[in-house]
């Protein structure tokens, strides 16, 4: 008796199986721009967008920012919104681990905002551009 067989029109392929969970380039420079944050220093989502190559990908940053497992050695403390101001659902443990760091953390109310260092025309000193100072010097 002869045995039936299937004949061979076509290979076989084989299916890929889903690799792990591989982050997108974004994800990684995202995360990438936030670990290289200095302890004691803050930027605002527009500057990690900026330095993860994609600027004015802020929301984009802010989005990444919510969906950090939970095992990453991210310090995701240090990036606020515009002008300072820490994100609300998280703020107090922000501005506590701030804090911890030596940043200067205001609250006013339920908002926290970080304080930054005035600028010389801030404090009522005119700013005067560099070429001009070193014309005053080349007077005297």
């Amino acid at each position: 008796m002869a045995l039936l067989r299937r004949p061979k029109t076509k290979a076989r392929v084989k299916k890929a199986e889903p690799a792990a969970a591989k982050r997108p380039p974004f994800s990684e420079a995202v995360w990438r721009a936030v670990r290289a944050i200095p302890r004691g220093q803050v930027r605002s989502y527009s500057q990690v967008a900026l330095y993860a190559g994609r600027p004015g990908a802020a929301r984009g940053v802010g989005r990444e920012m919510t969906t950090l497992p939970s095992g990453q050695e991210v310090p995701w403390w240090r990036v606020t919104k515009a002008g300072g101001v820490l994100a609300p659902t998280v703020a107090h443990e922000q501005a506590k681990r701030l804090r911890a760091e030596g940043v200067d953390v205001e609250q006013r109310g339920q908002s926290f905002r970080v304080k930054r260092a005035q600028e010389p025309s801030e404090r009522g000193q005119a700013a005067v551009p560099e070429r001009k100072r070193a014309a005053s010097k080349r007077k005297r």
